[in-house]
Order: structure tokens, then sequence, then C-alpha cells
């Protein structure tokens, strides 16, 4: 198994769980945006998507650019891809753990099927 700081795994997790929180990577996928843009679509108060935006920022997934009083936000995917990469070798470990007992059960079938002499 790779290792990875739980640290960073933890945060980019946390973050993620939040369908908010995903739905503003979602829209910071397709290019950079002010906070104001990306607070438009959700029913929140400014500081209630700000707070959400901290979430992010602290997991690694957001860059925030300052031009005088406007923020813009840049997505990160950096963390994104570490934590896909563990799942991805969790997915491997139990694909083969599957495949082993699929091959197991098999076995076993076709020796219940044998006739006895």
């Amino acid at each position: 198994m790779v290792k990875y700081p739980s640290r960073t795994l933890n945060r980019t997790f946390a973050a993620l769980a939040d369908p908010t929180r995903r739905q503003i990577l979602a829209h910071l996928a397709r290019g950079d945006r002010r906070v104001t843009d990306l607070a438009q679509p959700h029913e929140m108060s400014l500081p209630a998507v700000s707070k959400h935006l901290r979430v992010l920022e602290k997991a690694g997934l957001l860059r925030r650019r300052r031009r005088g009083r406007v923020h813009e936000m840049q997505l990160n995917a950096a963390p994104l891809k570490k934590a896909a990469q563990w799942v991805e070798e969790y997915r491997k470990f139990w694909e083969g753990s599957l495949d082993r007992l699929a091959a197991y059960l098999e076995k076993t079938d076709k020796a219940a099927k044998k006739p006895k002499a």
C-alpha cells in the first residue's frame, strides 16, 4: 500500500464530504472564479460560503488570489489526485481479493459437481 500523510488525506476527504464544497470544486474545475460568483448559486450567505472556502483552502484544494477587494479562487487538484491514488490502491486490493474468492468458489463448485465413484 502507498503511504500518504494522514493529515492531508483527512483534510481532503473532510472537505469533500460536504456537497456544497463539492459543487464549489466543480465550478472551479471549469476555471478560476471570484468568491461572489461561487456564492451565487448557493442559498446561503457570503460568510457561510467563505467558511466553505476556508475549509477547501486548508485542505489545499484552493488557491486564493487577491486583486484589490476582489478575491479569486483557483482549483488545486494535487490533493484530489493523492486521494484518488489512495482509493485506487484499495480498489486493487479488493478486486484481487474478490478475484481470488471467485476462483476458489468456481473450484469448489466444480469439485462438488463431480460425480462420486
